[in-house]
């Protein structure tokens, strides 16, 4: 099978990078960013992240996952910490995060530093979500092998019928906070010659901001 794409291209001019526009803490720069996205019409999912693991296996994985809050400590979500991710994670916190919204030809690319959230913060958020998804939340394997689709719709049906209270938070589920150690906004630029802006953190726990190449 060989399908060319050598002939896709577009030509980024909606919007530029400039160093003198932008405020010295990044996570300023992504809130901006992140509320444009999140008012732009044709963005759906605007919390939408990749995030990248080094597996077990030795090799990097990047899956999306959904952001779910953001400070000026860092990023939030949560997951299954039995899960592939969960797993990865606990053997190497290095962590990279991506959002890309193409509406605005804009991407942010973070590296950072992932840990457990305290529980009380995770109990807080699983209250928060409908039944059916705590639901699922519990009765998942989430990364192992199952028998069926089927097999999993009989165990989130059963537990659904056999509940008569709040479902709690299962241990084996929570939060994680990303601590951001790099933030490199990147917009696209006619020609590609594209703006793309780093944010690193030096040994003073200072952020520096650099301009990169395209």
């Amino acid at each position: 099978m060989q399908h060319d794409l050598s002939g896709l291209r577009k030509n980024y001019n909606k919007l530029e990078l400039v160093e003198n526009q932008v405020p010295e803490n990044p996570l300023e720069l992504f809130r901006d960013w992140f509320l444009q996205a999140e008012q732009h019409p044709h963005i759906d999912e605007h919390n939408a992240m990749g995030i990248a693991t080094l597996g077990l296996d030795g090799y990097p994985k990047n899956r999306m996952v959904l952001l779910k809050g953001y400070t000026y400590e860092g990023f939030i979500f949560y997951t299954n910490y039995e899960s592939e991710k969960g797993r990865a994670i606990a053997e190497n916190p290095r962590v990279g995060l991506h959002f890309f919204w193409p509406a605005l030809e804009r991407q942010i690319i973070i590296k950072g530093l992932a840990e457990k959230l305290a529980e009380n913060l995770s109990d807080g958020y699983f209250e928060s979500r409908p039944m059916l998804s705590r639901i699922s939340a519990s009765v998942s394997p989430q990364s192992q092998v199952v028998p069926s689709r089927e097999w999993l719709e009989e165990k989130q049906s059963a537990m659904e019928k056999s509940t008569t209270q709040e479902i709690e938070r299962p241990a084996f589920w929570g939060g994680y906070l990303v601590r951001p150690q790099s933030i490199e906004f990147w917009q696209g630029r006619p020609n590609r010659l594209h703006d793309r802006l780093r944010y690193a953190m030096d040994e003073e726990m200072d952020w520096v901001l650099e301009r990169l190449a395209p």
